[in-house]
């Protein structure tokens, strides 16, 4: 039995080795048959993924066609990637910089492929996954890339651009650059904007972590009626929605009095909250009675306050 996992493995070995000699071809059709045959090799096996990553100039060699002017050897060439991209071992050593480089391009240039564009983001959330990786992303200009690209987007295209900044963002650094390039109204933008609920859901989440740093939180507050905007949502979007805007408001609350104020001024907001915390999700629930109790907490205070004047 041993000898047959032996012998197979040789063969898949031999394979890798051919199909990266074959990548140096001058012809397209014969770059793009020893794409397709890495892809579907690294598809399903970590072990083949290894075995590609320490073939000799292998990695190199692929990331440099992603940068193809073919539409196919760049698919093909970021799929195989992202295929590498998924061993947790390989993250870092695959995120050199002129990757990086490779990969902003493809984010940013329309003239290449939407699947190349997709592609790319997706691996980008991939090896920023890896905590070491964020910070090179955000030397590279990646973070500001990415708000750009969402504020030209259309329609659920968007949804790769925001997952990839959502994971980016962990980083604080990422969120300073996040904020001073527009994200806090690029954002905003879209949750108000769409009927796609899984761009709203994202966009928020994407606030939310922003919302974690004095950056993030100071450009949410500074925001014209930003609490009758979260308000809306939590009216009437997603659950995921829903958990985003609440997560936003406990921020708000806990740092400024006066957002707790202007909540108090609308008549609805408690009415609202009170239906969140019997049909919400159980996170929804948890997190809108933490913002009732705020809420009344703000309005006892202002009562007393109101009672010792006239005591």
């Amino acid at each position: 039995m041993s000898s047959v996992i032996s012998s197979s493995s040789s063969r898949v070995f031999d394979a890798i080795n051919e199909c990266v000699f074959l990548l140096q071809s001058d012809s397209v059709e014969v770059q793009e048959k020893a794409l397709q045959m890495l892809a579907s090799i690294t598809k399903v096996s970590s072990q083949n993924r290894t075995s590609l990553a320490q073939t000799e100039g292998a990695i190199p060699t692929i990331a440099t066609l992603t940068n193809s002017s073919s539409p196919i050897i760049q698919t093909l060439s970021l799929l195989t990637l992202f295929n590498l991209s998924l061993n947790p071992d390989l993250k870092q050593s695959l995120a050199d910089m002129e990757t990086i480089y490779y990969l902003n391009s493809l984010i940013t240039n329309s003239s290449f492929s939407l699947d190349s564009s997709k592609l790319a983001s997706s691996l980008v959330c991939s090896l920023a996954m890896h905590d070491k990786n964020k910070a090179k992303f955000g030397v590279a200009g990646t973070v500001q890339l990415l708000v750009k690209a969402v504020e030209g987007c259309h329609g659920s295209d968007a949804n790769h651009l925001l997952s990839s900044l959502a994971e980016l963002v962990h980083f604080h650094g990422n969120c300073t650059l996040a904020v001073r390039a527009g994200a806090v109204a690029v954002l905003l933008k879209v949750v108000k904007g769409t009927d796609n609920e899984d761009l709203a859901g994202t966009s928020l989440a994407v606030l939310s972590l922003l919302a974690r740093f004095d950056e993030g939180l100071n450009g949410l507050k500074k925001t014209d009626e930003i609490i009758r905007v979260m308000l809306n949502v939590l009216k009437g979007r997603s659950l995921l929605s829903k958990e985003g805007a609440a997560d936003i408001l406990i921020r708000l609350f806990d740092d400024s009095e006066d957002c707790v104020t202007e909540a108090l001024m609308l008549p609805e907001f408690s009415t609202v909250l009170a239906d969140l915390c019997v049909r919400g999700s159980v996170r929804v629930r948890d997190k809108a009675d933490l913002l009732m109790k705020k809420m009344a907490q703000m309005s006892l205070d202002s009562d007393m306050e109101v009672c010792s004047l006239h005591g």
